[in-house]
């Protein structure tokens, strides 16, 4: 638990953590747990953990001790088991004296729910344990029981399995595969459902013997209708009574309805001749999550083994739903935050802009690329007006932390163009890297910023600076395309920021322009200039006049790698005719 411990002294910034285990096992012996390791925590941090462990809810104090020792500052929170029970305490302290906020609190509340899970966990693989040697003794005692105890023993293996490949799930899906291989072998099933409340009605999650499809429903839907936790289903009253419900099929049956009138387990299952169908909830730490239902297809007997078997595995499962829950919960907010950051595009007369971004497949599912288009002011006793100011860039990683630093890189270019009129794109990026190096901001990647003015006779003036991005394509009228080359070095905070060049072009009718980076590219033992390559060829057969969004979507399909390790961002500019 000590790992906790040090968890929790990293995360909140304090000297000293602790898990304090509750009365009875420190009057067994048992001493807290510490980090550093080895420390002795004073008397009276134990005390405020007793206090903790007596009024049973958290407790942050930020000055604490007195009497004989000096004031300090303390924080803790209760570790309570499956059914509520007092477990412990996760406590930290600061021998200053401090205000705790409320990420303070959260942070700490977060981390004593994945200890308390870590501690009910160990308490499991105990009791799996045991159970195990038990049958391990039958078989050796006694010969006739020797079937007996080889269904106690694999039955044992298979929770120990369970513990195992559900602590480390990713997501739902994952989820519902990993539960249906650790049955098919033992219980074996005929069906498997996944049941999961959500704003008081209950969803399926299909099985993995589902496939992709749905089967019918009672009422003529389809087995991912939501149906309401009041009903009469038996899953939903195993839900709302939080415990198990067997259901048998009477001999004949009309429809999908027992014996006595109540529907058959789930509407998922009413197209499945089954014999037995067994509800479980799901029990999560604040509250029950669904419920997991195993139907046979012939009768089956439910005795005092397999429902322990059973419960147990809803209890490793349910862990892995409220992990999975949290984890897509995370996803959604990441992506939600990336696309608010994201450029809606402006209309621009004699322009057509396109974007298209593809988040990276692993981790937050987003990244540091990025691109933005945003008109440019008019310098001072300038005539010209409609200049457009175009970004591509891309800050090292694929996760919150790249998708932070983007944004606040992104604004920062901007407020560059806005503060200097009439300046070039290189003064604008010079700008930032001042800005981020004073403000010790350590954004570190690359980035192509332009301008792009009206120069009359329907032709645009490109001028661009590139800080280490992958060069541009530019296509001709007449299909010929062209690599945009010029460049500079990359950004990074521990460079000190120099002059940078800027090129210039002139873009005729017809002409478009594609930016991009380097996640369209680059795959793991892929040759780049060989993608580049099959890029430029793309872009030099499209037809002329198919619409950008259109050509960005196949450019994606046909050059990027498949397994999306990399997030990648095309952006295309195109000048209209006149």
């Amino acid at each position: 638990m000590n790992r906790f411990a040090r968890l929790a002294t990293r995360l909140l910034a304090v000297p000293l953590g602790l898990v304090w285990l509750e009365p009875a096992a420190e009057a067994a012996g048992a001493v807290p747990e510490c980090w550093p390791a080895g420390v002795a925590p004073d008397p009276a941090v134990l005390a405020c953990c007793r206090q903790v462990a007596e009024d049973g809810r958290p407790l942050f104090l930020s000055h604490a001790g007195g009497g004989d020792g000096p004031p300090f500052a303390f924080g803790g929170v209760p570790l309570v088991g499956g059914s509520g029970e007092l477990l412990g305490v996760l406590a930290v302290a600061d021998r200053d004296l401090r205000t705790w906020s409320e990420d303070d609190v959260r942070d700490l509340s977060d981390l004593a729910a994945a200890c308390s899970a870590q501690m009910r966990m160990r308490s499991r693989s105990e009791t799996v344990r045991q159970a195990r040697e038990a049958a391990e003794d039958a078989a050796h005692a006694a010969a006739g029981e020797a079937t007996r105890a080889h269904e106690l023993l694999s039955r044992s293996e298979l929770l120990l399995r369970a513990s195992e490949d559900l602590a480390d799930t990713s997501g739902l899906e994952d989820v519902r595969r990993r539960v249906g291989d650790l049955v098919s072998g033992d219980l074996k099933p005929a069906r498997i459902d996944l049941v999961l409340v959500r704003q008081g009605m209950l969803h399926h999650v299909l099985s993995p013997a589902d496939g992709d499809c749905a089967a019918p429903g009672a009422a003529g839907g389809t087995a991912t209708e939501a149906f309401p936790l009041g009903s009469d289903w038996p899953v939903a009253r195993a839900v709302r009574e939080n415990r198990m419900i067997v259901v048998h099929a009477p001999p004949e049956r009309d429809g999908a309805d027992t014996a006595d009138g109540l529907p058959l387990a789930t509407p998922a299952f009413d197209t499945l001749d089954h014999g037995t169908a067994a509800c479980l909830p799901l029990r999560g730490t604040h509250g029950t999550l669904g419920a997991l239902v195993f139907g046979w297809d012939a009768p089956y007997r439910i005795g005092v083994d397999e429902r322990a078997v059973l419960t147990t595995l809803a209890g490793y499962t349910a862990q892995a739903v409220e992990r999975a829950l949290h984890l897509d919960e995370r996803v959604t907010v990441a992506q939600q935050l990336q696309r608010a950051m994201l450029t809606e595009l402006p209309e621009v007369p004699g322009l057509e802009l396109s974007a298209l971004y593809r988040p990276a497949g692993q981790d937050d599912m987003v990244g540091g690329d990025w691109y933005d288009a945003y008109p440019l002011p008019v310098a001072p006793g300038a005539d010209a007006a409609g200049a457009l100011a175009l970004t591509v860039g891309d800050i090292t990683g694929h996760d919150m932390r790249a998708a932070s630093l983007m944004g606040q890189v992104r604004s920062m270019l901007r407020q560059a163009d806005h503060d200097h009129p009439g300046d070039g794109p290189d003064q604008a990026l010079g700008a930032l890297e001042r800005a981020c190096r004073r403000l010790h901001l350590p954004a570190s990647g690359t980035a192509l910023h332009a301008h792009l003015t009206p120069a009359g006779a329907g032709h645009w003036l490109l001028r661009w600076s590139n800080a280490g991005h992958p060069a541009p394509l530019l296509a001709t009228a007449d299909g010929a395309v062209e690599s945009l080359t010029e460049h500079d070095v990359l950004l990074h905070h521990a460079l000190e920021p120099g002059p940078r060049t800027c090129a210039g072009r002139s873009l005729a009718p017809g002409s478009t322009l594609l930016l991009y980076t380097d996640g369209l590219v680059e795959e793991p033992g892929g040759d780049v200039e060989d993608n580049v390559g099959r890029l430029a060829h793309r872009l030099a057969t499209a037809p002329p006049d198919v619409a950008l969004d259109v050509l960005l979507r196949s450019l994606l399909d046909a050059v990027a790698p498949r397994d999306a390790r990399d997030d990648a961002v095309l952006f295309a500019v195109r000048i209209c005719a006149p």
